[in-house]
């Protein structure tokens, strides 16, 4: 037999394996192929009939045939921890892989690698004889806004930032501010770790102070670990926390948006609404007016920047100025 072909047979048989049910009345060969099927296997029930004859030979399993059809299952006592990842392990395993690196701590992204490259090693095998291991291939996620490089992150940053995050322990940083040429002594209270594009932020409190703030992690010129207790905030919730539109940054305070946008920003808008509560009205001299209550934040600030020529601002008056404002500024940076 082929080395790919015995592979793919092994492959299956394990995955047949890991189907049976751990009591009767068990599971039928028809059943068991059409299971299989759902995983990408090519199989009869002949052949699924016998390899479970086979295999019972050399497993724990066996046959509940007291009636029709006949059920297999894992005999009482038999060991069910099956080493190796299954198809859909290995397949879940490698579309989330490149989310899971920034966020798991180093330790455990270490113990996970093995895990990780036989999932890719699984793939590549099953690949040439299973449309499912494919899949891996064939999706993707890309960022709505410009891609951007991740930035430079000091050796052992994050490290410590992990170790004391995952500990409950203070950290002191020393941590440059944007725009600021020399770094300040800073201990923090870790809360969570976000990742928001290529930039991971140290969610925290500083010193005895109430107040939630994110700290780049990049920015962060040292990070040494404490062996004092760090202190949460009562009743924090991280969901809660990111949904007041903290990192999206600014105040997080919530407005009424009212403005008129062209068609083709309306069409856009009709399809990825900016809230809930969105509405849209008639074209009119090819403007739509547009309501909706969103956050007041930097990022609605550069949305709008970004649609300058397609919106309108109308109201609220405040962030109405500072757009005219801004675009003003750009205006003369173009010499208009």
């Amino acid at each position: 037999m082929p080395r790919a072909e015995a592979n793919h047979t092994l492959a299956r048989q394990w995955e047949m394996l890991k189907l049976l049910p751990p009591r009767p009345p068990g599971i039928t060969a028809a059943e068991l192929t059409g299971k299989l099927g759902d995983l990408g296997y090519d199989v009869t029930k002949r052949t699924v009939e016998r390899d479970l004859n086979e295999l019972s030979r050399l497993f724990g399993f066996t046959c509940n045939d007291e009636r029709m059809p006949y059920g297999w299952h894992w005999m009482e006592g038999a060991s069910l921890n099956l080493p190796g990842v299954s198809l859909g392990d290995a397949l879940s395993l490698r579309l989330v892989e490149d989310q899971l690196r920034p966020l798991l701590p180093s330790a455990l992204l270490r113990a996970l690698e093995p895990r990780l490259q036989q999932a890719r090693d699984k793939l590549a095998e099953l690949a040439p004889s299973n449309a499912q291991a494919r899949w891996a291939r064939k999706v993707r996620t890309v960022p709505a806004s410009l891609p951007l490089l991740p930035p430079q992150v000091m050796p052992g940053v994050l490290d410590a930032v992990q170790e004391a995050l995952l500990g409950d322990r203070q950290v002191q940083v020393h941590y440059q501010r944007a725009g600021e040429t020399d770094a300040t002594l800073y201990t923090l209270h870790p809360l969570a770790l976000v990742q928001r594009g290529p930039v991971s932020y140290l969610v925290a409190t500083a010193f005895d102070y109430p107040d939630i703030r994110t700290y780049a992690v990049h920015r962060m010129r040292s990070a040494e670990v404490l062996e004092k207790i760090a202190q949460a905030p009562a009743g924090f919730d991280l969901d809660a926390y990111i949904a007041s539109g903290a990192l999206q940054f600014g105040a997080g305070q919530t407005i009424r948006l009212k403005a008129r946008v062209d068609v083709a920003l309306a069409q856009i808008l009709r399809e990825t609404p900016l809230s809930e509560d969105q509405s849209l009205g008639q074209v009119w001299n090819g403007f739509c007016a547009l309501n909706a209550t969103v956050q007041d934040t930097w990022q609605l600030r550069w949305w709008l920047l970004s649609h300058a020529n397609q919106a309108v601002v109308l109201s609220p008056a405040a962030l109405r100025a500072d757009l005219t404002l801004r675009i003003a500024e750009a205006a003369a940076l173009y010499g208009v």
